[in-house]
């Protein structure tokens, strides 16, 4: 489009003075062989024959002296303590319910429902998973929330229970995510069978059937 606006001007100059040529008394009359060939004078017009042949050969090398080379050196190196307190710090062998795994063995602390102690499975203990599952929808309470993630374990517990030797466990364990862990995207829910119900002493002493 700019090449052809530039075109434009170009013939509009060219026939801008050709017409005032035209016009003016002084200008002498075709020459003949101008009059046999029934063409008028044309302008000449020209071109510059030599463009510049050199750039300027030196650039910026550096930046100005007063640019700033030093950039922040530190980073807040803690998380906020709100934040910390969603995710459990692991004490010895203590880790948090939903990193266990099917086949892991633990015992529990009535006091930490949200913690175990893993343990060997040939060593005493107090209950082994069985099934790990994921909460999904949107719960209003925590006790619509207990509901659903009892109803995951179910029927998976009622199985593993009635394949275990009489006398092996005595009661089931479900451990889901409170309001705040599950509202961060924890979602496990950890169905366990138990070596005895209410804090009782007895244990398991080798992994489940």
């Amino acid at each position: 489009m700019i090449a052809v606006v530039v075109a434009v001007g170009v013939l509009a100059a060219v026939l801008l003075v050709v017409t005032q040529g035209g016009d003016s008394s002084d200008d002498k009359s075709p020459t003949d062989s101008d009059t046999r060939t029934g063409r008028s004078p044309a302008p000449s017009l020209s071109i510059p024959s030599k463009l510049p042949t050199e750039l300027p050969s030196r650039l910026p090398s550096g930046l100005p002296s007063n640019f700033p080379t030093d950039f922040p050196s530190g980073l807040p190196s803690a998380l906020p303590s709100d934040l910390e307190s969603l995710f459990a710090v692991p004490a010895g062998d203590e880790i948090p319910y939903y990193m266990l795994k099917k086949g892991d063995c633990f015992d529990v602390d009535s006091s930490l429902p949200g913690q175990a102690a893993r343990q060997s499975c040939r060593e005493p203990h107090d209950a082994e998973v069985v099934r790990v599952v994921e909460l999904e929808g949107t719960y209003a309470s925590d006790t619509t929330r207990s509901e659903a993630a009892s109803a995951l374990c179910e029927k998976t517990l009622r199985r593993e229970t009635a394949e275990q030797p009489a006398g092996t466990v005595r009661g089931t364990l479900v451990q889901y995510p409170d309001t705040s862990t599950y509202d961060v995207g924890i979602d496990n829910v950890t169905c366990s069978l138990v070596a005895d119900t209410g804090g009782g002493s007895r244990k398991l002493t080798k992994p489940l059937a």
